[in-house]
């Protein structure tokens, strides 16, 4: 048995800027709302559905309960499964677990629900009675965590710098791949938003309580305009260093989700019977503490190898990439040029919401591989921790299968 996802049966909202119009919206009633409207819209029957995973990296009011209270408020409240928080890595780590499922037969048609907001992240307090003063430990979840990596004991921009200065990346490289990449998300607006739209739903827009909606997220929110002018003014972050505002991403907030099962429901559910994605593997790995950005390429090279496969054979790559030397270190290590990788766009362009960043770059990936008319793709990114993780996909055509 093989594990797919059944062509269309995914969906990802435009991720919306840092305290932007997200920013007061709880992700797990707004990812139910979305995902459920998603695929009623798809003609989708949500009873067939089994498992579900949620993917969730910063908490919410009611994450507790976690998957089940997402799959209640989507009106499938028998349907159960895991709450999965492994950073930038946690919707191919779900993907995985949702594949292995379908393959051992201990699941037939799995519901993925990608949900996180980085704005207005939990504080949280830790009691301690033994602290000076009885006092315990307050942690502001998202920069708290962001500026300090509790094992390798650096912020996340020192590991940008650690690869670029192992690799010789200067500013100007970076500068030059983050140009390449705003280009290409470009052609993604195309014929207004032409390649968007095959995947890309409204977020509804509300006050904190759900009570009424006021709008709708059509597109993208906060992408930042980018000249080679533009780069060329801005100075490293660090007075010692290489990496800028313009050679890594932002925070964003934003949601995203996919379908996975067997062959035969992948086929009577897609929206193109012509067009089969099968899932063919994954890898893993970590690098040496304060190196986060060279983790993608171990990770690739090793789902690549399980899926018997070289990486002359990808015919597309996309990446989750904070920063801009990712991509670099990743074309050096295994001679796939970075320019021909991320078309139609990436992290290091619209945003990082955390959970939801992986599956709209593989959502992206098979919609790339369907215009070009099939073929291998590769996800690889890396994630907090000093690890990577990669997941390889083939399109094909269905109906010779």
């Amino acid at each position: 048995m093989q594990a797919f996802i059944p062509y269309g049966m995914y969906w990802s909202t435009p991720f919306a800027k840092w305290q932007g119009s997200l920013a007061n919206l709880n992700a797990l009633p707004l990812a139910a709302q979305v995902g459920k409207q998603a695929l009623a819209a798809r003609g989708f029957d949500l009873d067939q559905v089994d498992l579900a995973i949620l993917g969730l990296t910063n908490p919410q009011k009611g994450s507790f309960y976690g998957l089940p209270y997402v799959t209640g408020m989507m009106g499938i409240d028998r349907v159960t499964g895991p709450t999965i928080q492994q950073a930038c890595a946690t919707s191919v780590r779900a993907l995985q677990m949702a594949a292995q499922e379908v393959v051992c037969g201990t699941a037939r048609c799995a519901l993925l629900v990608m949900a996180d907001r980085q704005s207005n992240g939990p504080v949280v307090y830790y009691p301690d009675a033994t602290g000076t003063g009885g006092y315990g430990i307050t942690e502001h979840w998202v920069p708290d965590n962001m500026g300090h990596d509790p094992y390798a004991k650096n912020p996340m921009l020192d590991t940008g710098e650690n690869v670029a200065r192992r690799y010789g990346i200067s500013t100007a490289e970076q500068h030059e791949l983050k140009l390449r990449r705003y280009q290409q998300y470009q052609q993604a607006l195309e014929n207004d938003r032409a390649f968007q739209k095959r995947y890309m739903v409204d977020a509804p827009l509300s006050d904190s309580k759900f009570r009424k909606q006021t709008g709708l997220l059509s597109a993208d929110e906060g992408i930042f305009p980018t000249t080679a002018e533009g780069l060329a003014k801005l100075k490293p972050v660090k007075p010692d260093g290489t990496v800028t505002f313009g050679g890594q991403t932002h925070p964003a907030d934003g949601n995203a989700g996919a379908i996975v099962t067997t062959r035969e429901l992948a086929r009577a559910v897609s929206k193109n019977q012509g067009i089969e994605i099968e899932i063919l593997s994954f890898g893993m790995a970590r690098v040496e503490p304060g190196y986060m950005p060279m983790a993608p390429a171990p990770a690739a090279l090793r789902a690549l190898d399980r899926a018997g496969l070289t990486i002359a054979q990808v015919d597309a790559i996309k990446t989750h990439n904070p920063f801009a030397v990712n991509d670099i270190a990743l074309a050096r290590d295994t001679g796939f040029a970075w320019e021909r990788m991320n078309n139609y766009g990436s992290s290091i362009i619209w945003g990082h919401p955390q959970a939801p960043t992986g599956m709209r770059a593989i959502i992206e990936l098979i919609e790339e591989l369907v215009l070009r008319g099939g073929g291998v793709g590769l996800f690889t990114g890396c994630a907090a921790g000093d690890s990577g993780y990669a997941t390889v996909l083939r399109v094909s055509d269905a109906l010779r299968a």
